[in-house]
């Protein structure tokens, strides 16, 4: 074992510890008590409209008490509960497998096939042989091929040119009583579905961003209760979402190979009580015209006159007489596949915490908070009055909407087309409400702005805050209000950047760039549970991919951000996202989904080599001041490409070798060309160029200790400010943390005045992330609203409070716990609700002594790294800590957590 010395508290300490262990069943002679809690079939909670053949069920065991660990499962699977519970269930019975794993997929002898509902539950037992049963789960099938839809994709004769947005309805007649029915929705770009006048589901901008000429996603909806005996009623309004992008920016999605004007592909299906089926399903004989909905773009906005409003279009009974039938189109895309990632949802409303009236028709509202969404808006006013909603980050010293920061890359031909701006013509009917349909933007500050006087009160209008509804997953709070600060800016800049797709903004550019998302992913998957989310995302980098095997620096795309230019840091995101699924979720199928891809990026990959090694693309995106050279960034993370994959081959049952001889020689040229053996340091000695050249694994084992002391120094020569830009910031904290300095990453992430997390959060008193450390004074492009520089919380909850996965056992079946004790800290208090179930890592000081307190989901092992390895297993266990003067500790090898002290 290699011991060094780490200096914690900026000194060398001694640990000695006393370890209380409670809720001990062993030791009290308790029975276990075990629930089987949380039965997920594709990490959903019973969903509807799942499409693939071999879904995935999990479940997490939740021990009331005793001491339970799984020796072995049992799956029971059925098409009604009757049959679930007889002894020969008609789908499946996995039979008795002995296995400590709560993630199985079904390999049952039974094909699934299409709106068929499945029960199921699961049974454990333990090592004594006691059985435990869960609860029943449910799960339904939607359409499993492509030919088995009787809805056809419909449009109206109008061009992709035309403005207005297409309305449809169809009238039909329910004559007998309902069991069940379904929706199943898919509208391009957006959609609006209503039955009887009752909009279908809750779900905002459906459906998810895709490649819309490689696939498209559709929704399933119950709407059991929507339908009545007698006359019923489907209408719909389509928005061009990013399908039909008709203004100009940079990004060129106005010359999207895909576009076209919006279309609908639904089709119901009810299911009666006497067992017969009908189905109604879009077609010619549906009906279209167009309404109040003048205008909706992704990056400006709605236009809404109410003035044309058809009262009664989405209910029977209204006269289409005078409406055009629909129109048949072709199919955009070969994949039509269900959206099983949680769906966009308000998650909250807002009411502003000020309101500046500046005249009788402009009023500027202040939500306190920076987020992603749209507003409503209550107001009253004469007939033809043109309300515009304007929205911002900043302020102009007069108080008036600042967007200079935001609008510099949209190139509207229609001049009168503001950023971030929806439109509002009011009837003159008394009291109105407005809320958009087709956009979204990011926004602290509300300008509206009226063509005549109108009357508004601070609560007259209404933040909506939405984005992809993940379940949180993580907390942590400490002492330092800093730190929590910081935290919590960086989650809301995380769920503001979940918009189908993870965005590098929520208002400027909107895009999925890969970097951005890679370097996120690890502070995403400790508070969020976004497995369904990035799968999805996995699988546009698939559809993305070009037949010369490179990918672009945004994804989607509509042809924009190939080449050179971005470059392998960023295309990074298929080897490290895939990654990260798998150790914290130990599931493999993106890594599965995704492999042929990374096969074809490789090849590409090596026609693009100088002398073995990358020289191109983008590197340490927006650093303080010093600059670390692309090259050595670019190479580095080619290293990672084949490091990566080299795993990939082996979980895969796939010969690993040429990937691991390749990995080694792309290490040895890095080294020959890039470290500095006379000072230990690497290429010209940034704080990123150490820390990514630690953090990859390309520094040879007996120079680790060396490299890192001179990365302590660089920190130490800025006063522990940092320097670096999105790959320092995931890379030189961690590194510190883990050969020693904690103290150091400490002080650097507790720094409260440029540059530093803590001078966003309390002198500029942001609520989210910014883009750039300094913000410029001409506010010419530099987000609010970015997280690409956040991993600093994923430390927080790895280094302080130690919460880490262990590499060898994915998805925490084994927990590794390494809190660091730092002096300024009195106390730190993390928990991740892991697939195991919630794993909570507090302690706190009394006097000279630290008290830690750790909890393990039932049927988990954890090793608790101090002075000593303390095995432990589910439960609550505490251990007191006397610090004292004279110790040694060795760190933890490995390069992607924090230090581990060890005996």
């Amino acid at each position: 074992m290699i011991r060094t010395k780490i200096r914690l508290f900026q000194k060398e300490i001694m640990v000695t510890l006393l370890l209380f262990v409670f809720l001990c069943p062993l030791c009290n002679g308790l029975q276990a008590k075990v629930a089987l809690d949380e039965l997920k079939c594709e990490y959903l909670n019973n969903p509807l409209g799942i499409d693939v053949q071999n879904p995935r069920f999990t479940w997490i065991v939740k021990e009331i008490q005793g001491d339970y660990v799984q020796d072995s499962y049992r799956i029971c699977m059925a098409t009604s509960l009757q049959s679930l519970h007889s002894e020969t269930p008609d789908v499946w019975n996995s039979g008795i497998v002995t296995s400590r794993s709560n993630s199985v997929v079904y390999t049952g002898p039974v094909v699934l096939k299409s709106h068929q509902k499945y029960f199921w539950y699961v049974c454990t037992k333990d090592s004594k042989g006691k059985e435990y049963c869960s609860k029943d789960a449910s799960f339904e099938m939607g359409k499993m091929h492509l030919n088995e839809w009787k809805a056809q994709w419909i449009s109206d004769s109008h061009d992709k040119e035309y403005r207005p947005s297409p309305l449809f309805r169809r009238s039909f007649k329910v004559g007998k009583k309902i069991a069940s029915a379904r929706a199943y929705v898919s509208g391009l770009g957006y959609y609006e579905l209503f039955l009887n006048g009752d909009r279908v589901g809750k779900n905002v901008l459906d459906p998810g961003y895709t490649h819309f000429d490689k696939r498209v996603l559709y929704v399933t909806h119950d709407i059991t209760s929507l339908l009545k005996k007698g006359d019923n009623c489907a209408a719909a309004v389509l928005g061009n979402g990013w399908f039909n992008v008709q203004s100009r920016g940079v990004w060129d999605f106005e010359k999207a190979r895909w576009r076209n004007r919006p279309q609908l592909l639904c089709e119901i299906r009810i299911t009666y009580a006497d067992g017969s089926i009908e189905t109604i399903g879009s077609d010619e004989s549906w009906k279209t015209s167009t309404g109040a909905y003048l205008f909706n773009n992704i990056y400006s906005g709605d236009i809404y006159d109410a003035r044309l409003e058809k009262k009664g279009w989405k209910r029977s009974g209204f006269d289409d007489s005078q409406w055009a039938n629909a129109r048949r189109v072709a199919a955009p895309a070969p994949i039509v596949q269900a959206q099983v990632m949680p769906a966009i949802h308000v998650t909250r409303e807002l009411k502003p915490v000020s309101m500046h009236k500046v005249s009788d028709s402009i009023y500027v509202f202040d939500l306190g908070a920076n987020i992603s969404g749209l507003c409503r808006l209550q107001l009253k006013g004469e007939a033809g009055t043109r309300v515009a909603l304007r929205h911002g980050e900043l302020l102009t010293k007069e108080g008036r909407l600042e967007q200079g920061n935001l609008n510099i890359y949209f190139k509207p031909v229609d001049s009168t087309e503001i950023f971030q701006e929806d439109i509002y013509i009011l009837s003159g009917k008394g009291e109105e409400t407005y809320t958009p349909s087709f956009s979204y933007h990011g926004f602290q500050y509300v300008e509206v702005i009226s063509s005549a006087p109108i009357t508004l009160h601070k609560n007259s209008l209404t933040g909506l805050h939405f984005h992809n509804d993940l379940r949180a997953v993580g907390q942590f709070s400490c002492s330092n209000e800093t730190l929590n600060k910081i935290w919590k800016a960086t989650c809301l800049s995380y769920v503001n950047n979940m918009e189908s797709i993870p965005t590098d903004c929520p208002q400027r550019e909107k895009n999925g760039w890969t970097a951005d998302a890679h370097v996120s992913v690890d502070l995403g998957l400790l508070n969020y549970d976004g497995l369904t989310f990035y799968e999805k995302w996995m699988n546009d980098f698939i559809d993305n991919q070009r037949p010369e095997g490179d990918i672009s620096g945004i994804i989607p795309s509509s042809g924009w951000g190939y080449g050179e230019w971005i470059g392998p840091v960023w295309d990074a995101a298929m080897f490290v996202i895939p990654q990260a699924l798998y150790q914290y979720y130990g599931d493999s199928r993106a890594i599965e989904a995704i492999y042929p891809t990374c096969e074809s990026y490789l090849g590409y990959l090596r026609t693009k080599e100088k002398e073995g090694l990358l020289a191109y693309g983008l590197g340490d995106w927006l650093p303080y001041k010093s600059q670390t050279p692309i090259d050595f960034t670019s190479s580095c993370y080619y290293y990672l490409d084949y490091v990566r994959m080299t795993g990939f081959a082996k979980l895969m049952g796939k010969d690993p070798s040429a990937y691991q001889q390749k990995a080694e020689e792309i290490k040895k040229r890095i080294n020959e060309k890039y470290f500095h053996a006379e000072n230990n340091t690497y290429a010209n000695g940034t704080q990123t160029a150490l820390g990514v050249a630690l953090y990859m694994g390309v520094v040879p084992r007996e120079k680790e200790q060396a490299v890192a002391d001179q990365l302590a120094a660089a920190v130490r020569a800025t006063d522990c400010y940092l320097d670096f830009g999105v790959l320092g910031s995931k890379t030189v904290p961690a590194m510190l943390t883990k050969y020693g300095y904690v103290d150091l990453a400490y002080a650097m992430a507790s720094k409260e005045t440029a540059p530093s997390w803590g001078y966003w959060v309390n002198e500029c008193k942001m609520t989210t992330l910014g883009e750039t450390w300094i913000m410029s004074p001409k506010f010419n492009d530099a987000s609010l609203n970015h997280v690409f520089m956040g991993d600093i919380i994923a430390w927080m909850q790895n280094s302080l409070a130690g919460i880490n996965y262990d590499t060898e056992e994915p998805g925490f079946h084994h927990i590794m716990i390494r809190p660091h004790f730092v002096k300024e800290l009195d106390w730190v208090c993390g928990s991740y609700d892991s697939p195991q179930g919630l794993i909570k890592s507090e302690w706190k000081r009394k006097g000279e002594k630290v008290v830690l307190t750790v909890t393990i989901p039932a049927g988990c092992r954890a090793t608790v790294c101090l002075e000593k390895e303390y095995e432990v297993k589910g439960g609550k266990h505490q251990f007191v800590v006397t610090p004292s003067e004279k110790a040694q500790f060795a760190h933890l090898k490995g390069v992607l957590f924090s230090m581990m002290v060890k005996n």
